[in-house]
């Protein structure tokens, strides 16, 4: 052994192989540890994309002649004309285009947290790919919108309008306003208005279509909505085109719908409308959210846990005196603070019922003591849930698959005892904001806008359109109004 190695073999055994006999040991420095090895993460194997056939010369005009279609389907204010586009920059657009149509023309980035009624993930290039190669390009692009009779509808109700707008919209009314001249305007958007009808129900008419209260008379909120600029009236179809987009392309046969806007239940039985409530849903300041979930049981004589939001901003204020005489309790809570409980009963906040179906909101529906909003035709004022009009009738069928509980509901609540029913069959329950809707001759109803969630998503819609898609107008007048 010449003297390198053993000089080697002397350092590996005074550090790694133990005591050598007959030599005192001293600390030694550590020796520096091989680092630990992490397991290396799943390799994730992404195909390569779909390739696209070139277009033929016969399907790239076809191509470019449907891409101006984007202000017809809600996707721009405006078109602008554009130079034809062929290859790379032809097959962008229509994967563009067909995502636009299919889950909507706003990155799902840029919602507001609070609509989280989300559009499934969709891919178009394989569709695309296919329609290329089979020569189907318009098949695969009639396939492409909502097949919903809502979004056809407002598609037909968005060209009566835009004709509107490009012959310079309408007068502005007053209370003094003449005769022939309410009834001239109001024909603009109502078709069945005849020159020897009574103004008195072509006002009527208006107002039902507006959400108003039909006194048949020109008042103040009438007026605002016969004023209402066109522009904002388009704004609010491509608002509502858009949330069209979001929906699923199928929906369960058996649901609630709940319009947040026009504060309307509607339950679906086999796909069809059985009945229909008034609601109370949330105030601009309480704003109930947009989503799907499912209702799985029913709380009959619900206790009222006070959102710490509420009892801080309502109730606490009020002083402990106050919150006991009218029958509210201070529990501790487990972290070592405060929380108000309104015990069930006949006058909780909740009623006799709550429908419980999971979301980030903690809201439901409910029943409420307080019946007088239900007669309103304004009806925007819980703090997010929405009350309901007819709880026991909706309780009744959502349990009346189940003998047991068929028929039993107001027995259950006169029993006085709070109790969670599963429902023998969850169902499906949709919050949605429809502020805009048509009938099949393309008169269309109007909502107030409450939130204030129309223009800004109509202003949405046109940034994304400039930002991504080639004919989208630079600019345009909705998204310059403010």
């Amino acid at each position: 052994m010449n003297r390198p190695n053993l000089i080697r073999f002397s350092l590996l055994t005074l550090a790694g192989l133990g005591a050598v006999p007959g030599i005192a040991q001293t600390p030694a420095a550590p020796l520096v540890q091989p680092q630990q090895v992490q397991p290396l993460p799943p390799v994730v194997i992404v195909p390569p994309p779909v390739p696209i056939p070139a277009l033929s010369p016969t399907q790239e005009a076809w191509a470019n002649d449907w891409l101006k279609n984007g202000a017809a389907q809600g996707l721009m204010a405006r078109q602008k004309a554009s130079g034809p586009l062929s290859g790379s920059a032809l097959i962008g657009a229509l994967l563009d285009r067909a995502r636009a149509l299919s889950t909507g023309r706003v990155g799902t980035a840029d919602f507001l947290d609070i609509w989280a009624l989300r559009p499934a993930a969709f891919d178009p290039r394989p569709g695309l790919a296919r329609a290329v190669a089979e020569d189907r390009l318009q098949q695969w692009a009639n396939g492409l919108t909502p097949p919903w009779a809502g979004y056809e509808t407002l598609r037909k109700g968005l060209i009566k309008y835009e004709a509107i707008r490009d012959k310079g919209g309408w007068p502005t009314l007053s209370a003094t306003s003449a005769p022939d001249v309410v009834r001239k305007r109001i024909a603009l958007e109502d078709p069945a208005v005849t020159p020897d009808e009574k103004l008195v129900d072509v006002i009527q008419r208006a107002q039902r279509r507006y959400g108003l209260e039909p006194t048949g008379q020109l008042g103040v909120r009438t007026l605002e909505a016969l004023n209402v600029d066109v522009d904002d009236r388009i704004a609010a179809i491509m608002a509502n085109m858009e949330r069209w987009r979001w929906m699923p392309r199928s929906l369960p046969v058996n649901r609630v719908q709940v319009n947040i806007a026009a504060a309307v239940l509607t339950l679906f039985e086999g796909d069809q409308p059985v009945t229909s409530m008034r609601a109370v849903t949330g105030s601009p300041d309480n704003q109930t959210p947009m989503l799907s979930s499912s209702i799985h049981s029913i709380v009959v004589n619900p206790p009222w846990n006070v959102p710490m939001s509420i009892a801080k901003r309502e109730l606490f204020p009020k002083g402990r005196a106050a919150l006991a005489r009218q029958g509210y309790k201070i529990v501790k809570t487990p972290e070592g603070g405060e929380r108000i409980v309104q015990p069930a009963g006949p006058g909780s906040a909740l009623g006799r019922l709550k429908f419980d179906f999971n979301n980030p909101f903690a809201v439901y529906l409910h029943d409420t003591p307080s019946r007088g909003k239900f007669s309103s035709y304004d009806r925007l004022a819980s703090h997010g849930c929405i009350r309901l009009e007819k709880p026991v009738a909706l309780a009744e069928r959502m349990v009346a698959p189940d003998p047991n509980l068929n028929g039993q509901i107001q027995t259950l609540i006169d029993e006085g005892k709070t109790q969670r029913v599963s429902l023998p069959n969850q169902v499906a329950v949709y919050l949605l904001y429809w502020t805009a809707f048509a009938s099949n001759n393309g008169t269309v109803s109007f909502r107030a806008d409450p939130y204030g969630w129309d223009k800004l998503l109509a202003q949405k819609i046109e940034a994304s359109s400039r930002r991504v898609d080639p004919t989208a107008a630079p600019s345009s007048t909705i998204a310059s109004k403010d």
